[in-house]
């Protein structure tokens, strides 16, 4: 007895199951609409209370999240409410309408006149304030850093007030400055969300060339200066000696050549005859030279010359 009880207990579950499952799929907002059309107000409105308990939830931060229908479901329950004469229950399901899906607005073509005028009564009064609130918050986001968060409710705060039905106050303050604020902060929010542009690797460091040191072009320059080109000769007159020359004469005569190339001064370091030297002296002063060049520059210049003196041949040494 008791085992053909449990049976009977086991199969009355089992159907209750199956009976559940097909109920439980025509739960859906296509069939609220299709029992709406019918004039099947109360089954659509306790379809549509239904399906409103399941179209919301929460992310893991504690904000609510609606379905993708939960606004139309939201609407028809509305819709239910006048068509069954519940007018005290309208007011307070437009205003859920309108705070839960503020940016939603119902198609013209399902509400009569009447329920346009309540609808855009409802956005008229609570949107603003909801603007506000959503501003506040971005603002708060944005000041923590939290700029993706920040972004977001910037730009449904200037969505919102492109709404027709609050088009006007829009236009005045306070929801004019909110505006121009929130139009501020998103550049700012997205500017800060941007990444940041790519470091590249710093330019090797090269040694710059040792400074060419200056060269001083006005000094006298010789021999020493391996870099500067010497003066050549264009005319060098020797003197001849006064008398007769018995012996041979040698001696080192300095002379300075100037950036004409003439010569500037003359002195002998080493004498070659005394009869000779002041007649030596007097000739170099007249010499003309190509000047000395460094670097293409025409400069002074000291050159040692070494003078030398032979006695005339003898008969003898001609034969």
């Amino acid at each position: 007895m008791k085992r053909r009880l449990a049976l009977s207990v086991v199969f009355a579950c089992a159907a209750l199951a199956l009976t559940a499952a097909p109920a439980r799929a025509q739960v859906s907002l296509v069939k609220a609409k299709e029992l709406y059309a019918s004039a099947n107000y109360d089954e659509a409105l306790t379809m549509l209370n239904l399906l409103g308990s399941t179209s919301v939830s929460e992310d893991g931060r504690g904000a609510t999240l609606y379905s993708e229908d939960s606004a139309s479901i939201a609407m028809y329950r509305v819709l239910c409410l006048v068509a069954v004469g519940r007018s005290a229950d309208v007011d307070a399901a437009i205003d859920r309408l309108v705070s839960q899906h503020p940016l939603f607005r119902p198609p013209s073509d399902e509400l009569s006149p009447r329920m346009r005028t309540a609808v855009s009564t409802a956005r008229l009064r609570l949107l603003p304030p909801m603007v506000q609130r959503r501003y506040e918050e971005s603002k708060t986001a944005y000041d923590r850093g939290d700029f993706s968060a920040a972004s977001i409710g910037f730009k449904w705060v200037l969505t919102a007030l492109t709404d027709p039905d609050v088009s006007q106050l829009a236009g005045q303050p306070p929801l004019a400055d909110i505006k121009t604020l929130a139009a501020g902060f998103v550049g700012l929010a997205e500017k800060a969300l941007a990444p940041p542009p790519p470091v590249s690797p710093p330019a090797p460091i090269v040694a710059a060339p040792p400074a060419k040191p200056v060269r001083d072009l006005t000094r006298l320059f010789s021999t020493e200066d391996t870099d500067v080109v010497a003066p050549l000769m264009t005319r060098q007159g020797m003197p001849q000696f006064p008398g007769v020359l018995k012996t041979t004469a040698t001696g080192v005569l300095e002379v300075v050549i100037d950036a004409a190339g003439a010569v500037e001064s003359a002195r002998l370091i080493q004498s070659v005859h005394p009869r000779y030297d002041l007649l030596l002296l007097a000739a170099a002063k007249k010499w003309q030279y190509q000047p000395a060049q460094l670097e293409g520059i025409a400069v002074r210049y000291t050159k040692r010359i070494q003078v030398s003196l032979a006695p005339p041949p003898t008969e003898a040494s001609r034969r």
